[in-house]
């Protein structure tokens, strides 16, 4: 870069790719689909270490954002859940409630080794498989798993979106047919139903 100028790409490409836009030789589904896969914004269930590293992903360092993410803190304006660590019975209830409060195109990443299968509590009776409550996209292992890990399921999460026309496909058809709907089990919340005095 040359002191005092900044470049900021191709233009004429920028405006190619807006004329074929425009005079649709482009599919809608594909911007569609372009656009869900670089605006994820996750929010997050911090129930473990693996926290730490999720932060550290998008901290200065490894810089998450330049992949398209942007964490963020209410279920209502996110359209991606990352899953840290255990999931416990009465974290479970709080894991379906968030899924449920997320608009349409949504997705999920299961982080860590006890996300997978319970890491050091795999034998315990109140630990919860993540995929038992909601629908999983990407597993990410370690224990913690490194920052560079998220980030690469990040852009595998982006990869899927695209290959698979998965926003595009919801959008026009209302679901998503690369997976069935998962229905708990058993009901999670009824803890909090028969413990809890105010009406829910």
């Amino acid at each position: 870069m040359e002191e005092g100028r900044v470049y900021l790409g191709n233009l004429d490409v920028a405006a190619k790719r807006a004329r074929d836009i425009l005079l649709g030789k482009i599919k809608l589904e594909k911007v569609v689909d372009w656009a869900n896969a670089f605006s994820l914004w996750p929010v997050h269930l911090t129930t473990s270490c693996c926290s730490t590293e999720f932060a550290a992903t998008f901290g200065p360092r490894f810089d998450g954002e330049q992949f398209g993410a942007l964490p963020w803190v209410g279920p209502r304006q996110t359209n991606l859940i990352v899953i840290e660590g255990t999931v416990t019975r009465k974290m479970a209830c709080a894991v379906r409630v968030t899924w449920e409060q997320m608009p349409h195109p949504k997705f999920a990443i299961a982080m860590g080794a006890c996300a997978l299968d319970g890491g050091l509590f795999y034998n315990s009776y109140n630990v919860v498989r993540p995929w038992e409550v909601i629908p999983i996209d990407i597993y990410i292992p370690g224990c913690p798993p490194r920052p560079e890990s998220v980030a690469r399921a990040i852009v595998e999460l982006q990869r899927r979106i695209r290959s698979r026309r998965v926003a595009s496909s919801w959008i026009r058809e209302g679901w998503r047919p690369d997976r069935d709907y998962v229905a708990p089990k058993e009901d999670y919340c009824s803890w909090q139903r028969t413990s809890s005095p105010v009406p829910l």
